[in-house]
């Protein structure tokens, strides 16, 4: 099912589309090269390559928090896993809502491992998406926000798989456009995505991997 938990933190961000494309000092070919790495330019670099300093924000998830709890219905001691899960940002305060929450992230940045929240670090795993180490149906929900659109068709393919197989519920979110506008935003603006779909062609991936989770998009408006 399509259900939007998360756009408005992505349209709290003011983004200049046309500055990034352009800049002189970070082309787009050389900021993505630097970027598609994982470390240092992706997380804390400049702003002109991607976050420009990605900085753990008290309670920034917690309403986004409140929504997944209860429409999941999840209750003490639940097991949640943040696929693309970054320094981990989102489990240090899904485990502040609830501390009986048993919470586990997979990254493929080690940069972001070691520079993870200290009181979550432990439980973050330096691990592709397309090939979870959790026994099926183990989690109670699996999300995804923002990554699987970085991978390419097979290993996306494959993760999708891994996402359904290990969870009981899950919910992702993933890039998307709708019009030439948005579609151009998107290219201005991303440097790691591998995945350009509209809303369509996600819906056959999904079914393609038999992915039955929920599920909403983000647009470069």
């Amino acid at each position: 099912m399509e259900i939007d938990f998360i756009s408005s933190l992505h349209k709290a961000t003011k983004r200049d589309y046309l500055s990034r494309v352009n800049d002189k000092s970070y082309p787009k070919d050389k900021a993505a090269k630097l970027a598609k790495k994982w470390g240092y330019h992706y997380w804390d670099g400049s702003r002109k390559i991607n976050y420009g300093g990605y900085k753990y924000i008290k309670g920034r998830w917690t309403n986004v928090i409140k929504k997944l709890c209860k429409f999941y219905n999840l209750k003490d001691n639940a097991k949640i896993l943040d696929i693309g899960c970054g320094k981990g940002f989102f489990l240090k305060d899904l485990k502040d809502y609830n501390n009986t929450f048993e919470v586990h992230g997979v990254d493929i940045s080690k940069y972001a491992i070691r520079n993870a929240h200290p009181d979550i670090k432990h439980s973050i795993t330096h691990s592709n998406a397309n090939q979870l180490k959790w026994k099926n149906n183990y989690f109670d929900l699996v999300v995804s926000f923002n990554t699987l659109h970085n991978l390419y068709n097979y290993d996306l393919f494959d993760s999708l798989k891994e996402m359904e197989r290990v969870s009981k519920k899950k919910y992702l979110v993933v890039e998307s456009y709708r019009n030439e506008k948005e579609k151009m935003n998107l290219l201005y603006w991303q440097v790691t995505c591998e995945a350009f779909c509209t809303p369509k062609e996600w819906k056959w991936w999904f079914n393609k991997a038999n992915y039955k989770g929920d599920f909403s998009f983000i647009y470069f408006k």
